[in-house]
Parts: structure tokens; C-alpha cells; sequence
């Protein structure tokens, strides 16, 4: 059931699979006993991907209640948990993830060496109802309601570019001088276009020539002098050969959030590491 579950959200055997952290044989030969047992079949192939067929339809609703069954049983069953050594998974974005969280984690790991820290470092948000991650650092609140959240900040965010781009294009003083500058953009959507102009920035797609999904990555090629980002405060300030452009205008104010499953309150580790991160990352 679970096979089929993740096949029918991810929409192909190989996906499911890397999903699943099994081979792609193993997950078909899966799908294929659970299609015999039942004496229907569940998919047919639409182009490259894989659609329900209408009974695969019928019986998708309650494979997810299934899984949402086993999840909360599963973490009923580790929010018990009274041992405090263990492993505790925290999903974090990248870049705050690599500059801003191994001095907390190398603090965490002295005070208790008996647990281990599993960082997922991802600009997508963990599903922590499925146990993707028992702890996450989100700049969003979560509305679901079998998750609890504890607002820890507001972390700003400015434009940088290196000093020698900065020298580069003349030290801009105005957003009207901004019209001759590089930005390094997320995707091709021109979201960030959009959202810049709506602060008054009048600029053209020419002004967005470098692109990369990965905010790490973003802020390295700025760091190399190809151009402008955004990027958190706390990170950008840290470092020496970045300056802010326009250094008294903030660009994004983020609400940042902790957030954990409600069933695992009672788990010590959990709890121990939770209300750590929260006077940690309270505290930059």
C-alpha cells in the first residue's frame, strides 16, 4: 500500500523509488503483488508518467489514510520515548543551514553527546506530519493543526554584492541606479523581477543574466563578484567582503518559526532539542 501511495503522488516508479530509498525493481515488483492481490490495476502509463486507472482512483483515499494511520501511530509510539540519547532530524534552509547553524549544532553536540543531528538543509518545507524531519526552522507558520510552532524572530533580509562589483558598477545610492546593475535570480519565472518592481525597482529581464534555484549557490556566485542577492542579514553581515546595496533599505522581513509534530511534545530528546534551538536561534 505504501508502495503504491508514493507512486501515485510521485507519479513514476524511479521517483517513488528515491523517495522510498529502494530500487526501482523492488518498488515495481511491489506495486505489481499489491495489483495481483487486489485483481485490478492500479496504473496506466500517460506519456512518461504514470496516471491512476479509475479503480487505482477509488482506492488511493483510503491508502492515505492508511499511511496517515501508521504515521500518527508511529509517532504516538516515539513521542513516549523517555530516552534522551538518540537522533533527532532538523530541516533547515541551505544557506542558514551551512553559515548560520554549525556553531549551534556544535554547542548542542557538547552539551549532549549522546544524540545525533540529521540536518536537512532544503528551501522546500519537510512534512513533518510523515516524519521527513522532527524539527524545522520555517519562515512561514504552519496552519496544520497536529503541529505546534513557537515564533523565535523576525530575520531581515537586504540586497549584497561584493565590494568589487559594488566598485564596479559605482557604488549605486539611489534604486533608479540600480537600472545598470546584474541581479542573480531563483528561476525563470520572473517572480523576483515582479517582487523587486513592486518595491520600485525599474528593472528589465537583461538585469537577471544569472540564475540558480540554490540559495547557497546564489550567494557564492555573488560572492564572486558576478552580481546582486538577497540574502539574510545575519549572514550577509558576517561576511567581510559583502556590503549591503542601499545598506538603510530592508528588502524582506522574515517571521521565522520552530515547528515540530504535537505527538512528539513528550518526547524528551525532542523536547530537549526543540527549546535548545529556540533559545539558540532566539539569541543571533
Amino acid at each position: 500500500m505504501r508502495a503504491f501511495l508514493v507512486t501515485a503522488e510521485e507519479g513514476s516508479l524511479s521517483a517513488a523509488a528515491r523517495a522510498l530509498n529502494i530500487s526501482q525493481p523492488t518498488l515495481g515488483r511491489q506495486v505489481s503483488a499489491l495489483e495481483d492481490e487486489l485483481e485490478v490495476a492500479l496504473f496506466e502509463r500517460v506519456g512518461g508518467r504514470l496516471s491512476l486507472t479509475p479503480s487505482g482512483f477509488e482506492l488511493i483515499e483510503h491508502a492515505r489514510a492508511m499511511g496517515d494511520a501508521a504515521t500518527r501511530l508511529s509517532l504516538t509510539a516515539s513521542g513516549q520515548s523517555q530516552s534522551i540519547e538518540g537522533t533527532v532530524s532538523i530541516s533547515v534552509g541551505e544557506i542558514f543551514a551551512a553559515h548560520a547553524l554549525p556553531p549551534i549544532i556544535q554547542k548542542l553536540r557538547a552539551q549532549e553527546p549522546g544524540i545525533d543531528v540529521e540536518i536537512i538543509a532544503s528551501n522546500s518545507s519537510s512534512d513533518l506530519r510523515r516524519r521527513e524531519a522532527d524539527i524545522a526552522y520555517r519562515a512561514h507558520k504552519p496552519t496544520q493543526p497536529d503541529l505546534i510552532a513557537k515564533k523565535v524572530c523576525d530575520l531581515p533580509s537586504h540586497l549584497y554584492a561584493s565590494s568589487r562589483y559594488l566598485e564596479k558598477i559605482g557604488y549605486p545610492q539611489s534604486k533608479e541606479d540600480l537600472c545598470r546593475a546584474d541581479f542573480i535570480d531563483f528561476d525563470d519565472t520572473g517572480a523576483y523581477q515582479n517582487y523587486l518592481k513592486g518595491l520600485g525597482f525599474d528593472l528589465t529581464r537583461r538585469n537577471f543574466p544569472v540564475q540558480a534555484e540554490s540559495h547557497l549557490v546564489q550567494w557564492e556566485l555573488a560572492k564572486s563578484g558576478i552580481g546582486i542577492v538577497t540574502v539574510l542579514e545575519i549572514i550577509g553581515d558576517s561576511e567581510p567582503d559583502m556590503e549591503r546595496v542601499l545598506p538603510d533599505m530592508s528588502l524582506i522581513i522574515s517571521p521565522m518559526w520552530l515547528v515540530a509534530h504535537r505527538e512528539v511534545k513528550t518526547s524528551r530528546r525532542i523536547k530537549m532539542v526543540f527549546d535548545f534551538l529556540y533559545r539558540e536561534l532566539e539569541a543571533l
